[in-house]
């Protein structure tokens, strides 16, 4: 196995053991897994710092009953890495329905020989823009052609 692999193989257990602390609620992992300064960014545009992230869990208002990535892309580069993911989550926040599919960003970094998650970012997945439809549906919703004014 090559080095580049190896480094794979670790992030891969990073993120398996993140997304298992995140449907257990173990605060304990998440906070051991991720660095001081770690950043949360909603798939909203919401911003959470550490201790805001895990307060949901510790407080009980988050509760993920599932939670997967899906074709996680990673990329390595010396002492940092990129997933990219889809991300598929059944959960509630504070009794509301939280259920979603995102596309992730994970930023991890490596401290003294071990990966930690620096960063989560998601983004709500949705169809193309009406600039990118085909023409038939373009037609049909009534949306002018690419290349229109104003388009």
């Amino acid at each position: 196995m090559n080095d580049q692999q190896t480094e794979i193989d670790a992030i891969e257990e990073l993120e398996t053991a993140w997304s298992q602390a995140e449907m257990a609620g173990d605060t304990g992992t998440l906070e051991a897994i991720s660095t001081s300064d770690f950043v949360f960014v909603g798939p909203f545009g919401f911003v959470l710092d550490k201790q805001q992230w895990l307060e949901r869990y510790r407080s009980g208002a988050l509760l993920t009953g599932s939670l997967l990535l899906e074709d996680p892309a990673i990329r390595v580069y010396g002492e940092a890495a990129v997933t990219i993911a889809r991300h598929l989550q059944r959960a509630s926040y504070k009794g509301q329905p939280a259920d979603g599919q995102f596309r992730t960003t994970h930023i991890d970094v490596r401290v003294d020989g071990r990966w930690l998650l620096a960063g989560i970012h998601l983004s709500p997945i949705g169809g193309p823009p009406p600039f990118a439809w085909p023409d038939e549906q373009r037609a049909r919703e009534g949306t002018p052609p690419t290349g229109a004014s104003g388009q």
